[in-house]
């Protein structure tokens, strides 16, 4: 028998999509274990780089790095994860449901037990490089146990607590990481990544997938394409993610980096554009669903680094440690929980948009409540902001997925190229959005920081009342008066520092806030527009609608 011929599947059992498990009827005990098993691998996947980004300054120390080679080491994960889908979605047509399970969590552990020999930069970056394109598969993987987990009339349920159950990765990394730290410093995250990884490896070679079909699917040009698009969009998350710590403007390797990027994206695309049997379906790509799809979800996620890149650098900012941070954290767990169980429970293919809007009025809301903070901000200030924030991020994921998925239903040719458009727009999204605000934050905390600066002369009683108050403190251990008037200076620009500083966070909350609503505005455009042409065009009665359009 040919291992490639489709098998001859009940009606209920048929694989939705080719690559996908087969869907038999499952007893409520086993479904239970498929839910735990896809939660656990899931969270598997988001913890291997979540650990990492949540803890850059303490390996910064273990490491002996500079910030700018710290970056390399998140940058290092995404590079790869990013382009990995190109190849993944193939393999487990060709290969099969379980090599893919199997060789990949393998390779996660082998990947992860390379960690704890890590002694110095270099060898770390290789090992995030690796653990990117092994922590690809993982995701995949989460949501195929959690589609096991529900019956055919829950399935787009599944299917949001799948793709979502990854993104509740870094608010628990935060909430925990820090007690791995003290049991063996850097090495004990990696311990607990190895830990969580062969209990994922167990769990699912005892409890198996249910078979899918299996197709011939490589071609020798596939490897060339993916050897072209990969490096292309390696080089510009690397421009992304160090940008702002290099500057844009300096560094020169930027600038090579972006136009080799360029280059390489536009001739991998060139070389799939004129293949008679493309890996990616430019064209579909091109057209004007998918473009305005792509850019909603990459406005989205710039909107969602609030959180990373706003709330939490604020925060640091003001000098608060990860432990007076905790309860924030937690706020922000129980947001993201919310929110994925809300949209499980309310998801409905016939009002995919209503969501996406509704995520970004919570967001714009949350941001402008936080643009109104000052020095003496503190985390509890913060709750209900981030709880909103945390809830729309997580919210407007499943519809977002199932919008783009019901083309691809109608045509499985374009699963590859909405896998790799998905992955894209969601790691970029993240990525422009970092890059975004953190060069925002810079260049309004100089703009502030000149303006403060301006105001304070020394023919100002009340400058000079701040600067002998600031000397005053050092009066107990310097006894020479022009030291103590220097100590009071220091002082008085360290508080200018300070007040600069979160008058630029405020305006990035703002900024956020001003993406957020006009994102919403165009959305909701775009939607009463097509509401208003489907009325329209609707068809009489007598004539009988497409079966496309039923699914």
């Amino acid at each position: 028998m040919d291992q490639y011929a489709p098998r001859n599947w009940q009606p209920h059992e048929k694989p939705s999509l080719p690559g996908s498990p087969s869907t038999p009827i499952h007893s409520n005990p086993r479904r239970m274990a498929y839910a735990l098993v896809g939660l656990l691998v899931a969270l598997t996947g988001g913890l291997g780089n979540s650990l990492v980004v949540a803890n850059l300054p303490y390996l910064q120390g273990a490491l002996g790095a500079t910030t700018a080679e710290m970056a390399w080491l998140p940058a290092a994960y995404v590079m790869t994860n990013v382009s990995m889908n190109l190849l993944l979605v193939k393999f487990r047509q060709q290969f099969g449901l379980r090599a893919f399970t199997e060789v990949f969590l393998v390779l996660y552990a082998l990947v992860t037990f390379g960690h704890l020999f890590v002694n110095d930069l270099s060898s770390a970056i290789a090992v995030r490089t690796a653990h990117g394109m092994v922590g690809a598969a993982l995701s995949s993987l989460g949501l195929y146990y959690m589609v096991q987990a529900f019956p055919a009339k829950w399935r787009m349920k599944a299917l949001v607590l799948g793709l979502g159950a990854s993104q509740l990765a870094l608010p628990l990394a935060r909430l925990f990481s820090e007690d791995l730290l003290q049991i063996a410093e850097w090495r004990g995250l990696y311990l607990f990544e190895l830990g969580m990884a062969l209990l994922s490896l167990g769990c699912v070679l005892m409890l198996k997938l249910p078979p899918g079909d299996r197709f011939k699917t490589f071609e020798p040009l596939d490897f060339l394409t993916f050897a072209i698009l990969a490096s292309g969009v390696a080089l510009l998350c690397a421009v992304l993610s160090l940008g702002r710590i290099d500057w844009w403007l300096e560094a020169q390797w930027i600038g090579v980096a972006l136009a080799a990027s360029i280059a390489l994206i536009v001739g991998g695309l060139a070389i799939e554009h004129n293949r008679s049997n493309p890996m990616l379906m430019t064209r579909w790509l091109g057209s004007g669903a998918m473009i305005r799809l792509a850019l909603a979800v990459i406005l989205i996620r710039m909107v969602t680094s609030e959180q990373s890149t706003g709330a939490v650098g604020f925060m640091q900012n003001l000098n608060m440690s990860s432990q007076q941070l905790h309860s924030l954290y937690i706020v922000m767990l129980i947001g993201s929980v919310a929110g994925l169980l809300t949209s499980a429970l309310t998801i409905d293919p016939k009002h995919l948009i209503m969501p996406l809007i509704i995520s970004l009025a919570l967001m714009a809301t949350g941001s402008v409540m936080d643009s109104f903070s000052n020095n003496l901000t503190r985390p509890a200030n913060l709750y209900f902001s981030q709880f909103l924030l945390a809830f729309g991020s997580t919210f407007f994921l499943g519809p977002t997925m199932v919008l783009g998925t019901r083309n691809v239903l109608t045509n499985p040719r374009n699963l590859v190229s909405f896998s790799v458009l998905f992955g894209i727009c969601n790691n970029l999204g993240g990525l422009i959005g970092a890059a975004l605000l953190g060069t925002f934050q810079i260049v309004r905390e100089k703009f502030h920081s000149s303006h403060i600066v301006e105001q304070l002369t020394m023919s100002d009683p009340l400058v000079v009342a701040r600067v002998q108050g600031g000397g005053a403190a050092y009066g107990s251990v310097l006894a020479d008066p022009s030291l103590r008037n220097l100590a009071g200076m220091r002082s008085l620009a360290n508080a200018a520092t300070r007040e600069a500083n979160v008058m630029a966070y405020n305006d990035i909350f703002m900024l956020i806030a001003i993406i957020a609503v006009l994102t919403m505005i165009w959305i909701s455009i775009r939607a009463l527009w097509l509401m208003s042409t489907t009325k329209a065009v609707t068809p009489t009665p007598s004539v009988p609608t497409s079966g496309a359009s039923s699914s």
